[in-house]
């Protein structure tokens, strides 16, 4: 834990990504080594030996900070059994000799530093960079030196181009990188065979936008694979006419896939990668082009996913494109996000009926009419529901459609009259967040925080934000990025180039 900065935030599924692929966590048949770890993470938060910083919709732990005095014991133990080297200084160099620490974490932001001098034959398992945006730094001596590196978390660090000489380390387990260039992973990416986790993100800078990833037909000779993490990427259909069948393996390790562009539902396809838990998907919709040719009703095939997220961006005429009929979605999904279609009252009703969703999100989103009324016996488990830019007018509801809802959030909802008044009587309600919505919805909300109050529920929470706090809130969020970034990154040229350049690497977890 002494590996991350003091009061860092440390999102907990990068945590658990680098515990697992550092060979903290020991297999158990009957659990995943992510679920191991997320059991050890609960032990110390029981022990309030970290402390919880933010939560999801659903209450589950999002991001944790460790408490000064673990930490400084943490780094003091760590150095004294040679487990971990902070470098923390402008002045700092690797320690020169063999047998040195076997993790590395730099924590300083000098632009200008040439970072560290390295020796040969280090024993070096781990390299993280965190406050370090140089993109000067080569990772040159990291491939000459580094021959039994694990870890290499350079995701603070934009490269020109895919540092190729990466392939070479073949002991790698967990990689997370930014680059610009040609975006194309390259064929050699196979030699790691040992790879669980990749993380890679593209930024141009001499454009200052984000491209698509291509990745190589080989991504599906890695069997050991666990969590492919891109902002736009291409993953590639194994089943062509120049693949040969028996190169093709099953993904059985992979969990993670996100996120990837106009990706093809095929049932062949999602029988290569059964036990996936999380997807994310982002289609764009060309004319001439059916929805149904990605065949979205396959996602039932996906018996264990988790997490959907899917974004449909059409060119040709806008958001609102239908989704298809008939929709089939996996029993144990929990977690499910939509953005930019318009959904039949049927598709709904198959939404609503999904006995373990407990998060769903609908952004840029359009239901077939102006009325909502849920049907008895949906949503029974919902406990977040966002809904962010939508036309709905009327919505009719009570208790027993969203019986166990803890958070609504409604943003940039216009055109609605009310939030149902019969909200009042959910028990589990905690907070409802309104955005830019009318000031007849803001009323409805106060109505219901009296019906709420009124039941002893003391801790509900309204929280009202109109359009100019909203915009004013969001730009000195950016405002604040771009200062510290043009103290870091003197290269960039304008304040709003700095602010889409961070903007892109912000989503990686």
């Amino acid at each position: 834990m002494g590996v991350f900065p003091e009061d860092y935030e440390i999102f907990v599924s990068q945590l658990i990504k680098l515990w697992v692929a550092e060979g903290f966590v020991k297999p158990l048949s009957h659990k995943s080594l992510e679920e191991l770890a997320e059991d050890y993470l609960s032990n110390l938060i029981k022990r309030s030996l970290v402390e919880v910083r933010r939560r999801n919709g659903n209450g589950e732990i999002k991001s944790i900070v460790i408490h000064d005095m673990l930490r400084e014991l943490s780094v003091q133990k760590a150095q004294e059994e040679k487990f971990l080297q902070l470098m923390n200084s402008d002045h700092h160099v690797f320690p020169q000799g063999r047998n040195n620490q076997r993790r590395v974490s730099i924590q300083f932001n000098n632009f200008n530093h040439p970072v560290f001098t390295v020796v040969h034959d280090s024993y070096l398992h781990s390299l993280l960079f965190f406050r370090c945006y140089s993109t000067s730094f080569k990772l040159v001596s990291v491939t000459l030196s580094f021959r039994l590196l694990k870890v290499l978390d350079a995701l603070k660090i934009t490269f020109d181009e895919f540092p190729i000489g990466i392939v070479e380390l073949v002991h790698l387990r967990y990689i997370a990188l930014c680059f610009g260039g040609e975006g194309r992973l390259p064929e050699s990416i196979c030699k790691l065979w040992n790879l669980q986790t990749l993380v890679v993100y593209r930024t141009d800078l001499r454009n200052l936008r984000s491209d698509i990833l291509y990745l190589p037909l080989n991504i599906w000779k890695m069997p050991q694979l666990r969590h492919l993490l891109f902002e736009r990427g291409f993953f590639p259909y194994p089943f062509l006419a120049e693949v040969i069948e028996k190169d093709v393996v099953v993904l059985e390790n992979l969990q993670t896939l996100s996120d990837v562009k106009n990706f093809p539902c095929t049932k062949e396809v999602l029988e290569l990668m059964p036990n996936l838990k999380k997807l994310g998907i982002s289609y764009v919709h060309e004319s001439g082009t059916e929805w149904s040719f990605y065949e979205f009703n396959n996602f039932v095939y996906l018996q264990k996913l988790d997490t959907l997220k899917c974004e449909f961006i059409s060119k040709d005429d806008g958001v609102g494109k239908h989704l298809p009929l008939k929709l089939a979605l996996p029993l144990n999904l929990r977690k499910l996000t939509l953005q930019g279609c318009t959904i039949s009252w049927e598709n709904m009703s198959v939404i609503g009926s999904l006995p373990n969703l407990e998060v769903l999100k609908l952004r840029n989103f359009e239901f077939e009419g102006s009325v909502w009324e849920p049907n008895e016996g949906e949503f029974t488990k919902l406990k977040y529901l966002l809904i962010h830019i939508s036309s709905l007018e009327q919505w009719h509801a009570d208790y027993t459609h969203f019986p166990q809802l803890q958070h609504l959030c409604l943003s940039f909802c216009s055109m609605l009259e009310a939030i149902p008044p019969e909200f009042g009587d959910i028990a589990s309600l905690e907070t409802i967040e309104l955005y830019t919505c009318s000031s007849s919805v803001v009323d409805s909300a106060m109505l219901i925080q009296e019906d709420q109050q009124n039941l002893g529920n003391e801790g509900f929470r309204v929280r009202v934000t109109s359009y100019s706090d909203y915009f004013h809130s969001k730009f000195h969020t950016s405002l604040r990025k771009v200062l510290r970034a043009k103290s870091t990154r003197t290269h960039l040229l304008s304040s709003l180039a700095a602010q889409r350049f961070l903007e892109a690497k912000r989503r990686v977890y």
